[in-house]
């Protein structure tokens, strides 16, 4: 396991360290989001956690609101986390509300989406990079 995807678990296990906890893993392509979910889960895992994973589609907001997310938050004293991976709609505007925690996977030349709470390049699966997005505003002479 790459010290990136321990260094992410162990960023989100300190800002979530119980209770019902809801981590959400986009990027362009669904598919690469759902192996670079493979690792973050492998690494919750060495890390004690229990873990439950979707793998969402195109299925919209309401549908994961109501079908995944909803029923997981029933019981939020149960100490476990949700993995979810998918498209990139998953941190769209309406959906980005539902995770604690976001990470952006991102390949090659893709855009980075500086909203997400991390952001990983796995242009080379096997040596992921962590990404850091720094926007300023500010004038600077």
């Amino acid at each position: 396991m790459s010290d990136v995807w321990a260094g992410i678990a162990g960023e989100f296990l300190h800002l979530y360290p119980r209770g019902g906890r809801i981590l959400a893993v986009a990027g362009a392509d669904a598919g690469r989001s759902g192996v670079a979910a493979d690792h973050l889960e492998a690494a919750l895992l060495a890390a004690g956690q229990t873990v439950e994973r979707f793998a969402a589609s195109d299925a919209g907001e309401h549908a994961l609101r109501s079908d995944v997310v909803g029923p997981f938050r029933e019981d939020p004293k149960r100490e476990r986390v949700l993995l979810v991976s998918g498209p990139a709609t998953l941190l769209g505007d309406r959906a980005r509300g539902m995770w604690h925690f976001t990470l952006w996977q991102l390949a090659g030349e893709e855009p980075p989406y500086t909203v997400a709470d991390a952001m990983v390049d796995v242009t080379d699966p096997e040596h992921p990079v962590r990404r850091l997005a720094d926007y300023c505003a500010c004038d600077v002479e």
